[in-house]
């Protein structure tokens, strides 16, 4: 179960209310387990945060009843029944639901998986996780919602009478449970679905997502690869329909909204984010969203 700590980062707008980060507790049932499941409506203040806050681990919503937005950095998702709703560390998220939500919330740390396949690269084979582009909720069809439901339940199942192999039933489940939302996802959006393609999209999504504050270019990533910058355009274009520029722009202008929500200054952003000076990062910003970073602010 998430705790939660707070930054001392008092903000202006609503959407620029003090920032709740929530941690996970790994031995909230005595021995250490990376994982955790609970029902929406007995996690009300999880849940139902209607302020801003962000997750230091994976955490997907299963919603059976309920109305309402549901906020995840600036896209908003629709919450009703069948809505699954996949949130990864760092993203900004805030519930502005209308009555009840009903369902599960399903929530793990990545060395649950990660550690077991010996695969680092294993979440990111996902790709409603760490999705910068495209929207991280879809809305299930019944019959697809109900099988998955029973995975769920299986999870939970296993959580009321936990067995000193109760890591390994579950890890089997929330793995097949993973594929199965993967395909669904990647059907919707017309996604590539093979979780063992390419190995190079999956090393190059790796790094974007902890090497864009320092690395912007292309050939950045392609030394590192040891791969063509022609090379990776078409790996990426294949697996993601984006080049691998926009795929680091993508998640370079997601991080620097949250920065500009957080009320920093642009001249801070812009050096901390590695660019020359604040002119070049304002016509980088302004370029990739019309706007530049004090217009976006005051926009909020």
């Amino acid at each position: 179960m998430p705790s939660s700590r707070s930054k001392k980062n008092p903000l202006k707008e609503a959407t620029e209310q003090e920032t709740q980060n929530y941690h996970f507790l790994s031995r909230k049932y005595g021995m250490e387990l990376l994982l955790d499941i609970g029902r929406i409506e007995s996690l009300p203040n999880f849940i139902r945060d209607d302020t801003p806050h962000q997750l230091s681990f994976y955490d997907i919503a299963f919603i059976e009843q309920g109305k309402g937005f549901f906020y995840l950095d600036e896209t908003a998702i629709t919450i009703e029944p069948g809505t699954v709703i996949f949130t990864s560390p760092g993203q900004v998220r805030r519930w502005n639901a209308t009555g009840p939500v009903e369902g599960y919330v399903l929530f793990f740390e990545k060395d649950f998986l990660n550690l077991f396949f010996k695969d680092e690269l294993l979440l990111y084979r996902f790709q409603y996780f760490h999705q910068y582009t495209r929207p991280t909720g879809i809305k299930m069809d019944a019959p697809a919602f109900t099988e998955v439901l029973k995975l769920v339940q299986g999870v939970e199942k296993e959580f009321r009478h936990l067995q000193n192999d109760s890591g390994h039933m579950v890890r089997a489940i929330l793995y097949q449970l993973l594929v199965v939302l993967n395909r669904y996802y990647t059907h919707c959006h017309h996604l590539q679905s093979d979780t063992y393609i390419h190995p190079v999209f999956f090393r190059f999504r790796s790094l974007v997502e902890n090497e864009f504050m320092s690395h912007h270019r292309i050939t950045d990533y392609t030394q590192k690869l040891k791969i063509s910058p022609v090379q990776l355009n078409k790996i990426c274009r294949q697996y993601s329909g984006l080049t691998c520029q926009q795929m680091i722009h993508n998640k370079l202008v997601s991080e620097i909204k949250k920065q500009l929500r957080a009320d920093r200054s642009v001249k801070e952003i812009a050096y901390e984010f590695n660019f020359s000076d604040p002119s070049n990062f304002n016509r980088f910003f302004k370029k990739l969203t019309g706007s530049t970073a004090q217009q976006y602010r005051d926009s909020l």
